[in-house]
Parts: C-alpha cells; sequence; structure tokens
C-alpha cells in the first residue's frame, strides 16, 4: 500500500508540473525619480512550466488582443487610440527563465528593436529564520543585493516551485513578495490558476542578441537623444512621412512632438528597477 501511495504521489505531482500554471502579482512602482509620491501599479503575470517561465505585463496581452481585433475588423478604421491608451504599460519588458539550462533571458524594447541579453549576475541569497503568513501561505524571510538595490523576498514552500516575479528566482520555494528597501518597487503574489499554454507574445521590430553592458549602453543612449540613436540606426530606420496623418504632414513638427513624447517618457521613467 506504501508503494502504491507513493507512485500515486509521483504521478500527481508529474501531472502538476506539466501544467502551465499562471501567477498573477501587483506590482507597485515609483518610476519617476523627481515625483516619489507617483505610485503606479498594474498586474503581470509569471507563467511557469515544467521547462521554463516568463514573466510579462498583463496589459501586454490585453494589447496584442486589441491589435489583433483591429487586424481582422478591417486594420486602421477599427483602431481604438484611447483603448490602447489605457492599455500602456511601464512593463515593457519580459523576462524568460530556461531551467534546463539555467539562463535568465531579459528581453526590452529601445526605440523601434527589441534587445535581449542573458543576465550575468548571479542572486546570492541569504535566508532568514523568520517566517510569517502572506494570504494562504507560509512564507520564510530572504534578502539579496541586486542591481543597486536591497531586496528582501518571502518565499513559500507550499508550491512545487522554485521560482519568482522579474529575475527573481534561486530560492527553494516561490516567491510570494519581494520589494527593495526603499518601497520604490515591490511584487505581490495575488492569485493563480492554471492555463492551456503559454500565450504567444507579438514582437514587433528586429531583435537584437547583446550583452548585458551593450544593452545597458544603447539603453543610455536612447534617453539621452531618442531621435538621434533612431536616426542613426539605433531602433530602426526612422520614417518622417504620413501625409496629414496624426494632425500634421511636416516632418520637423512630427520630429519634434514625437521628440518631445519620448522625453517625456523617460522623465517619467528616471528610477528604474535596476540602478546599476
Amino acid at each position: 500500500m506504501k508503494k502504491i501511495g507513493i507512485i500515486v504521489l509521483s504521478l500527481f505531482m508529474q501531472t502538476i508540473l506539466a501544467q502551465t500554471n499562471r501567477f498573477v502579482y501587483q506590482v507597485t512602482m515609483k518610476p519617476d525619480a523627481s515625483d516619489k509620491n507617483d505610485i503606479k501599479t498594474e498586474n503581470a503575470y509569471l507563467d511557469i512550466s515544467q521547462e521554463k517561465s516568463v514573466f510579462y505585463s498583463e496589459n501586454r496581452i490585453k494589447r496584442d488582443s486589441v491589435i489583433q481585433a483591429t487586424i481582422q475588423s478591417g486594420g486602421a478604421r477599427g483602431f481604438n487610440r484611447d483603448q490602447m491608451q489605457n492599455l500602456r504599460s511601464i512593463i515593457n519588458y519580459s523576462v524568460e527563465k530556461d531551467k534546463k539550462n539555467q539562463k535568465t533571458i531579459f528581453k526590452d524594447r529601445i526605440g523601434r528593436d527589441v534587445y535581449t541579453y542573458d543576465e550575468d549576475r548571479p542572486l546570492n541569497w541569504k535566508i532568514m529564520q523568520e517566517t510569517t503568513k502572506i494570504g494562504e501561505y507560509k512564507v520564510q524571510k530572504a534578502e539579496t543585493d541586486f542591481a543597486g538595490r536591497k531586496w528582501t523576498a518571502w518565499f513559500t514552500t507550499d508550491l512545487p516551485y522554485q521560482d519568482g516575479p522579474y529575475k527573481f528566482g534561486g530560492l527553494p520555494g516561490l516567491i510570494v513578495k519581494v520589494e527593495d528597501e526603499k518601497g520604490e518597487y515591490s511584487f505581490d503574489l495575488m492569485k493563480n490558476y492554471k492555463i492551456a499554454d503559454f500565450p504567444t507574445l507579438n514582437q514587433f521590430g528586429n531583435t537584437i542578441k547583446v550583452k548585458r553592458t551593450d544593452y545597458v549602453k544603447q539603453q543610455k543612449k536612447f534617453m539621452e537623444d531618442p531621435m538621434a540613436f533612431m536616426s542613426q540606426g539605433g531602433g530602426g530606420p526612422m520614417r518622417m512621412g504620413g501625409g496629414n496623418r496624426g494632425g500634421g504632414g511636416n516632418p520637423a513638427e512630427m520630429r519634434k512632438r514625437m521628440e518631445d513624447r519620448i522625453k517625456e517618457e523617460s522623465k517619467k521613467n528616471s528610477n528604474p528597477i535596476e540602478l546599476q
């Protein structure tokens, strides 16, 4: 009977791990360095299977659905600009953890292209003895220094996963909550459920694989002078045409409007999650 029980438990665990599970995190951010009272909150998904996990914004999936519906309904005529505006996200990146090869792959858009790199900095956790309960889960405390911030995480062994939101992982359990010391970024597990499979994330532009240090350099160039970055080939060729579309066909005026918009967005995202 004991052997049968072990076999049944083993088959049960294999069934669970063979499925894709979605963990929904509430991400709270203070992205504007000049206004720490400006708090942004949005949901993000951590989809986990036996082979990999992917972390990305909930709004990204919703935007992809709107774009797909627009295409099916006749293209630009059915485009709902207000709806797309409401689905804008600060989490424009995605993080994939390849469990077989022990790689953490980061993807982010700079200009018109997607830059991707393998994370080269290990997470060195200090597991503490302190425990508590968050929601229905018994959790244990852990701390680490990563990318210029000191982080505190609470992980649970109640679930059969060793993973977490963003680049966080490597603890003997699933991270239920992780927050930086200054309270500028936090990830809080809200709920979880099973999904059929990983969704297809639409990706526009070229995908450029670089080293992490090169990604940082390209990102800095873009933030310092976005128009020059794109004009010189970063993020694809510039297209300044378009007749009267968008409220004016003057290339110089269009360029100025675009430049102002990108610089304003850069200012609002002047306190990134990674400081180093």
